[in-house]
């Protein structure tokens, strides 16, 4: 009898540690995907799931207006919108002259490690 009641808490457990591993986590994605394709405004920037680039330009209950380039626009269902895209502030730092103090201070460093080695 004991054997009959451990097999069975085994299975319990294994049902129990499928459901925190898989469907869980796969419930929680699908969610937060509905809700961002519900949050959807236009001049919002996405890409769809196939991977286009796109900017959505007006919603009509279930679909979605994408513009693909100045004047063209498409009709999309709102479940092919995979990602919202953030604009990028990072240009900046990435100026020839951010660049070259980023260069001098890495040259300084190595100045420094020499002399202090040097020194020892």
């Amino acid at each position: 009898m004991g054997g009959n009641y451990s097999s069975l808490i085994m299975i319990a457990l294994m049902v129990v540690v499928f459901y925190f591993l898989l469907i869980r986590p796969q419930r929680k994605r699908q969610q937060e995907q509905i809700q961002m394709q519900n949050s959807l405004v236009p001049g919002t920037r996405v890409m769809t799931t196939t991977g286009l680039f796109a900017t959505v330009v007006a919603i009509d209950a279930d679909d979605v207006i994408l513009e693909i380039a100045p004047g063209v626009e498409t009709r999309w269902v709102k479940a092919a919108i995979g990602r919202v895209l953030t604009p990028v502030d990072d240009a900046e730092d990435t100026t020839p002259e951010a660049v070259e103090d980023v260069t001098e201070t890495a040259e300084q460093q190595g100045e420094d490690q020499d002399s202090a080695s040097k020194k020892s």
